[in-house]
């Protein structure tokens, strides 16, 4: 089972210096408590009881005596330097699993995010990166500690077979150790299965929260409260159920490995009966049985926890050997500035088994401000993916001026692309640092003119700390015309060659609507513009409308042509031109 473990033991490889001060008191701990506690009962003892013999001088039993709490301080103090080490190792461990996890995540395709709920992949990057930190952890201090003290108690029993006459009964102590193996290796199969099951309902658990906070206004306009606790009591309800199962198991373990290892100690006291032992070996052979056995269940703890972190370990593979679809080529094409010239070739795209987009072809000239209508589905949100890579196409190919995307590096790609969202997305930052993601090295002056030219500077202003206000998860304590008008901002900033308008002016009232439609016309002279329009009105200066209808491109041209010699067109138009 190690061996599965094995693509993981790199984090304890990268933080060697810890690990290896673990080790080191973790061996003397480990030698300490195996094989000091029996010498001493052994043969520092019987000389001071021993009344038939001359009696010691008093120095010798101080000194015999001294070795005592020798023995403990440097039990202890191995003991706390490996406690200590192991817990900076496995801190540091959890901390190289979930930024690569995290990473992983920065990487995958959108296609990926949108199978998974977030919930889930929330509680693999937490809940499970701690069940692998706490594996690896332990691997370090008890796979350490506790082989030592064993082999440090097996070697006394076996110093005695010789130096006694007790060869028969070591044989007989040691029969019980591979004995031991067959519990651990049964529940060991059986908590691998319960414990996946448990880290999967967690991810259930997880899902819940996000999906319940993140509608919170909705739960309560529709009064959903008792359902949603209803719901969330079957969750935790089926949690307990799992994990109960894998406690069943797991506490399963240490009775069953007592009862063997009662079974050797009685059969012990007959065979050293028998043989006539002394008392002195025989307390000494009792106490490093004892030492023997206490290890032996702790290996099988450290087994049920290696079937943990076996099930922990699953799910996190899933994620990190999730292979990157979309990725940089080998040998990229050296990109600065693009003209924007768009034009698809050909392509096919779908969402699983569902066409999206069906042989398109189209050619988008630079400087064109290029509409997307049709019904909802038809494909004009799938359309404007392709051309970021946000999406891989299946068949044909999309480029940019005459390059394929495939071609360049996803960070030149994207840097001359920007992006509005009809639900625009800012994180827990001030304004101003929203604000100037657009544009990595952007001055204070260039901030200051994109929100002026998406008419936030005034609203901006009038915030009790302006441009550095908290704007709260998600932009929460802003207003959805804020956001939308920050998001513009951030777009603006950004100056790219191409931009892709998912009907960015949806949030804004009437006026300023009318403001940003008008610095949108200043915006994009030179500029190739995909504009996914829901509502007709913000296509007035489109020179290039494309119509889409189940995933194909069924017309294009202006309004005017549209209008007159497109059925689907025209009646798209009139239903929203008759709308109150």
């Amino acid at each position: 089972m190690l061996r599965r473990f094995k693509p993981y033991l790199r984090y304890l490889k990268s933080n060697r210096g810890t690990l290896a001060a673990a080790i080191f008191y973790g061996l003397i701990f480990g030698l300490v408590s195996g094989l000091g506690f029996p010498v001493l009962v052994k043969y520092a003892f019987p000389p001071i009881f021993n009344q038939s013999s001359a009696p010691l001088p008093y120095q010798t039993i101080l000194l015999i005596v001294g070795c005592v709490p020798l023995i403990f301080l440097l039990r202890a103090v191995s003991g706390y330097l490996n406690s200590y080490y192991v817990q900076l190792t496995g801190l540091r461990i959890l901390e190289g699993v979930r930024l690569d996890y995290f990473s992983k995540l920065q990487l995958l395709p959108l296609s990926f995010l949108q199978r998974k709920s977030s919930g889930d992949l929330i509680s693999r990057g937490t809940s499970d990166t701690a069940q692998l930190q706490f594996t690896l952890s332990l691997i370090a201090d008890d796979g350490v500690k506790q082989p030592m003290q064993l082999l440090g108690a097996l070697g006394f029993l076996v110093g005695q077979a010789f130096v006694t006459d007790g060869a028969l009964l070591v044989l007989v102590c040691l029969a019980v150790v591979p004995v031991t193996v067959l519990p651990v290796h049964y529940i060991g199969k059986k908590i691998v299965k319960r414990a996946l099951q448990v880290q999967n309902q967690i991810g259930d658990i997880s899902s819940h929260f996000v999906e319940n906070l993140s509608a919170a206004r909705e739960v309560r306009a529709f009064g959903l409260e008792q359902r949603e606790i209803e719901r969330f009591g079957k969750s935790t309800g089926a949690l307990v159920i799992a994990q109960m199962k894998t406690v069943k198991y797991a506490k399963a373990l240490t009775p069953a490995i007592e009862i063997l290892s009662g079974a050797g100690i009685a059969a012990t006291l007959i065979f050293a009966y028998k043989a006539g032992v002394k008392w002195d070996t025989f307390f000494a052979i009792i106490m490093a049985l004892y030492l023997c056995y206490e290890p032996i269940k702790k290996l099988g703890y450290l087994n049920t926890e290696l079937n943990r972190g076996t099930a922990s370990m699953d799910r996190l593979e899933y994620v990190l050997n999730e292979p990157l679809t979309i990725a940089d080529p080998v040998h990229p094409m050296p990109v600065t500035r693009l003209r924007g010239h768009i034009a698809f070739e050909d392509v096919t795209f779908a969402y699983g088994d569902s066409p999206a987009l069906e042989k398109i072809s189209v050619s988008i000239p630079a400087g064109t401000v290029c509409a997307l209508v049709g019904p909802s589905g038809a494909g004009k949100s799938t359309f404007a993916n392709l051309v970021p890579r946000f999406y891989e196409t299946g068949a044909g190919k999309v480029t940019i001026d005459g390059l394929d995307v495939r071609a360049m590096k996803l960070a030149d790609l994207r840097r001359n692309i920007a992006l509005v969202s009809q639900e625009p997305v800012l994180f827990n930052d001030t304004i101003y640092h929203n604000l100037a993601l657009g544009k990595g090295a952007a001055s204070r002056d260039e901030i200051l003119a994109a929100a002026k030219s998406a008419h936030a500077h005034e609203f901006i202003e009038k915030l009790p700390q302006g441009y550095d206000t908290m704007v709260g998860e998600r932009g929460a304590l802003l207003s959805g015309g804020q956001k939308q008008r920050i998001a513009i901002a951030r777009a603006f900033l950004r100056h790219a060659p191409i931009l892709i308008l998912d009907e960015a002016t949806s949030a804004l009232d009437s006026d300023s609507e009318a403001a940003v439609q008008d610095a949108l016309r200043k915006l994009v002279q030179g500029k190739t513009v995909l504009i996914i329009a829901h509502r007709f009105s913000t296509i007035r200066d489109a020179s290039m409308i494309l119509v889409f209808d189940q995933g194909k491109i069924t017309a294009q041209g202006d309004h005017a042509s549209l209008y007159a010699g497109n059925a689907l067109y025209k009646s798209l138009y009139d239903r929203q031109s008759a709308a109150p």
